[in-house]
């Protein structure tokens, strides 16, 4: 029997990721997306490239024009669908534009995750439901760990986080954001539709999600849109901690990978940190120079002293409680490939724009 799959925020990096992973597998998947991006980032947002993509490239994959705000909408779908899995990658990701727009930030992130699990409890309790979440959900908790400041980027001086963040770092009476807000509403909810009703849910805190389909820009998606910026002659503008500050970031493969062997070892309520550890990762000031040896043009940005509301100094996910749950699963795309095929497919969409 097929095995069905419903994808939230399909046109999205993430959601289009897992659409080609499992469609290759053979799983019927059934993409959820209304193109919210455009109307929250405008025309370099928009994602039906993508959306038409995944349409002439997998076999077993059928478009949803849905809003997840929608309740009655999800929940007939879900009732029609009565899929084996849920990937929920939908979401407003930005945390400036959660402040001006905060009814639509809440509506998406924690009202339609709810909408989401309610429906997958009433239609189809044993799905396995997988939630990306994000490491702001920390708020900005990982700011209080002693840092120290070394030439290109800021690094943990305590040695207790020499492999990263681990999932018992607190998401209390720290500053979130109206984003990460709503996020943590998200994540509390699967972790207890998990626990309270004995589904098979989990958050995936992602730190730096990147890959080539990403529809970077300046509000969201870092790794795309310094690339976009840097192969296009454009300025980007560094807020804040000397361009000194780090993320790790996961290819979009690497986390399409997680999803589906968490299907294979699926576990109630489950919590990871989902990021590239310290191998990839990278502060601003060293991206700017990886970008220039790739594409050969100089960087060029400002510099504005006033670092973002909650933003992360350093933030480097520990990749051990991922690794020892789901058995076989590791990173497998350096920071090294991410670059090399962000650079290649910004040039080839900015060539056909």
């Amino acid at each position: 029997m097929v095995k069905k799959l419903i994808v939230t925020g399909s046109s999205g990096l993430i959601g289009s990721e897992v659409v080609t992973y499992f469609d290759a597998l053979g799983w019927q998947v059934y993409g959820v997306d209304n193109n919210m991006r455009r109307d929250f980032f405008g025309e370099k947002g928009d994602t039906r490239w993508n959306q038409q993509r995944l349409l002439s490239t997998c076999k077993n994959f059928t478009h949803h024009e849905l809003d997840i705000r929608d309740r009655q909408g999800v929940m007939a779908f879900v009732e029609q669908i009565k899929p084996d899995m849920i990937a929920h990658t939908a979401a407003q990701p930005s945390h400036d534009l959660a402040a001006s727009r905060p009814f639509d930030d809440f509506d998406v992130n924690a009202v339609g995750t709810l909408n989401l699990l309610e429906a997958a409890r009433r239609h189809v309790p044993e799905v396995t439901f997988a939630h990306m979440s994000t490491n702001k959900v920390y708020g900005d908790r990982p700011n209080t760990i002693p840092m120290v400041e070394l030439e290109t980027r800021w690094d943990y001086a305590d040695a207790a986080y020499a492999d990263g963040i681990d999932e018992n770092m607190s998401i209390d009476q720290s500053m979130h954001s109206l984003f990460g807000a709503s996020k943590v509403a998200g994540d509390v909810l699967v972790q207890e539709y998990g626990r309270y009703f004995n589904m098979k849910t989990c958050c995936l805190r992602g730190g730096c999600l990147t890959g080539p389909n990403h529809s970077g820009v300046e509000l969201h998606g870092f790794l795309s849109y310094l690339v976009r910026c840097n192969v296009e002659g454009r300025p980007y503008t560094i807020f804040g901690y000397k361009g000194k500050q780090v993320r790790d970031n996961i290819h979009a493969y690497d986390v399409a990978r997680f999803i589906e062997m968490f299907y294979e070892h699926p576990q109630v309520g489950a919590v990871f940190n989902l990021g590239g550890g310290r191998n990839n990762s990278v502060s601003i000031l060293e991206a700017f120079d990886r970008a220039e040896q790739l594409t050969g043009k100089k960087m060029q940005y400002s510099y504005s002293d006033q670092a973002r509301a909650g933003d992360h100094i350093c933030y480097i996910s520990n990749l051990d409680h991922m690794r020892e749950s789901v058995p076989g699963w590791d990173i497998t795309r350096s920071l090294d490939d991410i670059f090399e095929e962000i650079v290649a497919a910004w040039h080839t969409r900015l060539a056909t724009e």
